[in-house]
């Protein structure tokens, strides 16, 4: 396929453009920042005619696509103003969502966020392991944009039969630089009881990507999208009745299963992490 990914400069951007370009597909990176040269084109996603013209084609650099990775946003609560994070995420998720539409893209794939699940968990959720089935829980501006995101996704699909958007609620990106302090964090159960001392390699993010990319499919779903275990090396019984205490248990929770289910996107995109910081090397 040809793809648009925007953000394509960013911590999992970086990793989807080359998994995507490794698996023999074109890729062309929509992003305000990025090295000038073939597969790049600088786009500010809050500009509407900027976006449309982008997908639609750019001189020697493509002639349009047949989907789009949209991953462009300020990526995480605390970055910038609550105002600022607000205006900038919707808009460029609704002009690279309508853009799509009006250039005749009908297969998108974006990054949601597991936040809408009600991270930091001051509130605990209502059972564990978490899944998509119960309704979104934003608690920070950041997380009532992802919201509104697929929201807005639920209706343009209703507007357009034709059209699939797949939102995947990805849990914290890490690289394998990253896991050296992951050892650090069995000293204190709370320091990342926030997401269920969950994460997501890179790599696996780009596989859900691909797998939902090539999922024949109309209208909208959303999957969580993590590794397979969790930070963790004390158990998640211990974890889990020491700091949600009273939190209804769905089955068995594994010994270091993820606590953030993966078992709708293992049965229906076919998605099999294959990275855990247990055996990077």
């Amino acid at each position: 396929m040809d793809i648009a990914v925007t953000g394509g400069s960013g911590k999992l951007g970086r990793t989807v453009v080359r998994e995507l370009r490794a698996a023999g597909h074109t890729v062309v990176n929509l992003d305000a920042n990025g090295e000038r040269g073939p597969g790049f084109v600088r786009v500010d996603l809050t500009d509407f005619g900027q976006v449309l013209d982008a997908i639609l084609g750019v001189e020697d650099q493509h002639t349009g696509f047949d989907a789009i990775v949209h991953l462009g946003a300020i990526p995480a609560p605390g970055i910038a103003p609550d105002a600022a994070t607000f205006h900038n995420n919707i808009r460029a998720t609704y002009n690279v969502f309508q853009a799509a539409r009006r250039a005749g893209v009908r297969n998108i794939v974006y990054a949601s966020s597991e936040t809408v699940l009600g991270l930091p968990f001051d509130v605990p959720p209502p059972y564990i392991p978490v899944d998509e089935e119960y309704p979104a829980r934003p608690e920070s501006t950041y997380s009532l944009v992802k919201h509104l995101e697929e929201q807005m996704a639920i209706e343009l699909v209703r507007w357009d039969p034709a059209l699939k958007i797949v939102a995947l609620r990805f849990s914290n990106v890490m690289e394998p630089a990253d896991y050296a302090a992951f050892p650090s964090f069995d000293a204190d159960a709370r320091l990342r009881k926030w997401n269920l001392w969950g994460y997501i390699d890179a790599r696996d993010g780009a596989q859900a990507i691909q797998k939902a990319l090539e999922w024949d499919t109309t209208g909208f779903d959303r999957f969580i999208i993590a590794a397979a275990d969790t930070v963790m090396t004390r158990p998640n019984a211990e974890l889990v009745a020491e700091v949600f205490p009273g939190v209804e248990l769905k089955g068995d929770l594994g010994t270091n299963d993820t606590l953030l289910s993966i078992a709708k996107a293992r049965r229906l995109l076919g998605y099999a992490p294959q990275h855990s910081w247990r055996t990077h090397a």
